[in-house]
């Protein structure tokens, strides 16, 4: 279905019952690519929002500027359309960072945020990320079949162009700061900070964020890479659940 926004129809599904979570996924990837095989465990015992954003799969790319900000507010517009004053909200990588944008801009609408291999500052990324010199060689990077996927995506749906949106998202993941230290001190809701120790993401930046974020939690999975983390279902899925049951 989609949530007619100002300037943009955003595609969303509704699965299951109970509280609600929204989910966001990664950069150049789409709901299905991000949360597949999630989707099913997770509604088992809730309501699950799985929303694409602006230029991904079924979400049109639009001459509205993608930011941080738009990106939260088509978010919020989402749990207007559904008639939703508040849900918990996971986001993975980019859509972790449009989740952490949600909880520091709109605040009263977010329950519980889970941000999966987010970062807060370029920094925060190991060096060899920033670095394209070094992606035929680094085990971080996704592989040739996960880029394959990324692009028949962008190719099944032809609403968007992968090269065009990866442009426009690029100059946000690899800003120097996208939130101050108090921004994240800041945040009032519960969080959790969860990445893989092979991620894009540094540990000792994951461990900064969680020390930061007064009532957050911190969760590294073994021999976890970046694209890899919500693959890991068996981990991921009661780890998620522990958190936002409590």
């Amino acid at each position: 279905m989609y949530a007619a926004l100002p300037g943009i129809d955003v595609y969303l599904e509704d699965h299951g019952s109970g509280a609600p979570l929204v989910l966001l996924h990664g950069g150049a990837l789409t709901l299905d690519l991000s949360f597949g095989p999630l989707i099913p465990r997770l509604a088992a015992s809730r309501r699950v929002v799985p929303v694409e954003l602006q230029g991904h799969g079924r979400t049109a790319d639009t001459d509205r500027e993608i930011t941080l900000a738009n990106q939260a507010g088509d978010v919020v517009g989402v749990l207007d359309h559904l008639g939703l004053e508040r849900a918990d909200v996971l986001g993975f990588s980019w859509g972790g960072l449009v989740a952490l944008e949600t909880a520091v801009r709109h605040p009263e609408r977010v329950d519980r945020l889970v941000l999966g291999a987010v970062h807060t500052r370029a920094d925060g990324y190991h060096a060899e990320i920033h670095d394209p010199a070094q992606y035929a060689t680094s085990t971080r990077m996704p592989t040739e079949e996960e880029f394959a996927a990324m692009t028949a995506e962008y190719e099944r749906y032809g609403l968007s162009s992968f090269e065009t949106v990866v442009g426009k998202l690029d100059p946000i993941v690899t800003a120097e700061e996208n939130w101050t230290p108090a921004q994240l001190a800041g945040i009032t809701v519960p969080t959790l900070v969860m990445i893989g120790d092979h991620d894009f993401v540094r540990v000792d930046h994951a461990v900064a964020m969680q020390e930061t974020i007064p009532d957050a939690a911190l969760a590294v999975l073994p021999r976890t890479t970046h694209t890899g983390l919500l693959d890991r279902v068996e981990i991921v899925v009661p780890i998620l659940e522990d958190f936002l049951t409590r």
